[in-house]
């Protein structure tokens, strides 16, 4: 399915042009939508500290998750006190829950189960970000809340947007979903605080980040909790490797996997937030060892066996962009103490 997808938003296949229609109602009712919150119709809910969305205009990822690591770790180096609230899409929660490093990803989704592992910083998920929030805020000393994913969802109230495109699909054809891959059109960019470039090459206005990959990391080390680096020194890149992603983009892995060197000979993609067993791995892991994306290994980690193995990866942003987000952020903080 996602193969599919990827021709018509990304390769012009001319299957497109049947789904236009349907582009054109979504356009209608979105645009209904965000009218009733400019026009103060539908009420917003605005937080007693800021609020930071990160988030994209179109489907499928595009890097939010390192970001939003990236900024916890900047604000908590800047003496902020940063929580997270994202949808926990994948997740079966119905309603507003904490989410604690041991939270089973089939539960609170993948990314937030992800950001939650690695970082440890307070996050809630909720259908409804405002209670999420609302529930981090009453049960954790935080300050600032970071929103992963979430620029469309209008009834949580932001003082900064960010905005991430990748660098290699951009935005496809342009056509809104399902023709395309865009939820908004383009013109929504000129609302935003920052666009954030992921891979590049950036354009006029786009702050470049890159992903520095770590060293691999063996699954079974998540479920105990163990450093990142965990048998980091054990594991020979030209050993045969089996690659899987199940993310927004599984190519820019695989990709990145050839050019660090390693000996794939294989690969799989998986559609997005694809849920595992351990039966489906191991037949892809009987001849060679298996190397996942972190998202995909924190579903994994309860059942994972000694040869699977994760890349982690730093998001690299410049020194201008972190330093005027967080001359941004103050301005926030100075405005709702003025209120």
């Amino acid at each position: 399915m996602q193969n599919w997808v990827n021709k018509i938003w990304y390769q012009g296949h001319w299957a497109k042009w049947l789904l236009v229609p349907l582009s054109l109602i979504f356009w209608f009712v979105s645009s209904i939508r965000r009218s009733l919150f400019r026009l103060g119709l539908k009420q917003q809910t605005r937080l007693r500290v800021p609020v930071i969305v990160v988030g994209n205009i179109t489907a499928g990822g595009s890097g939010k998750t390192p970001t939003v690591i990236h900024l916890i770790e900047l604000l908590r180096a800047n003496g902020y006190k940063p929580g997270v609230v994202s949808r926990g899409y994948g997740g079966s929660a119905s309603e507003a829950m904490l989410v604690e490093p041991s939270s089973e990803p089939s539960l609170v989704g993948d990314e937030p189960a992800l950001i939650a592992m690695r970082t440890k910083a307070p996050m809630a998920v909720g259908s409804k970000r405002a209670q999420a929030a609302k529930l981090l805020l009453a049960n954790h000393d935080v300050d600032v809340i970071i929103s992963d994913d979430g620029m469309q969802h209008y009834a949580l109230a932001r003082d900064i947007e960010i905005a991430l495109v990748d660098g290699d699909r951009r935005y496809g054809n342009e056509w809104l979903i399902p023709a395309g891959p865009l939820r908004e059109g383009t013109s929504r960019l000129e609302s935003v605080d920052f666009i954030i470039n992921n891979g590049g090459p950036a354009q006029d206005g786009e702050a470049l980040m890159t992903l520095a990959p770590l060293k691999p990391a063996a699954v079974v080390s998540l479920a105990a909790n163990m450093p990142i680096n965990t048998q980091a020194e054990c594991f020979d890149k030209q050993q045969p490797i089996y690659a899987i992603a199940g993310i927004g983009n599984p190519q820019r892995f695989f990709d990145s996997l050839g050019n660090q060197g390693f000996n794939v000979t294989r690969t799989q993609a998986f559609d997005d937030h694809q849920a595992y067993s351990a039966e489906q791995l191991q037949r892809f892991s009987q001849d060679a060892a298996l190397l996942m994306t972190e998202k995909d290994a924190v579903k994994c980690r309860a059942f994972a066996q000694q040869h699977w193995w994760y890349l982690p990866v730093n998001a690299k942003l410049t020194a201008e962009f972190d330093q005027a987000l967080l001359s941004r952020l103050q301005q926030a903080v100075d405005k709702i103490k003025e209120a």
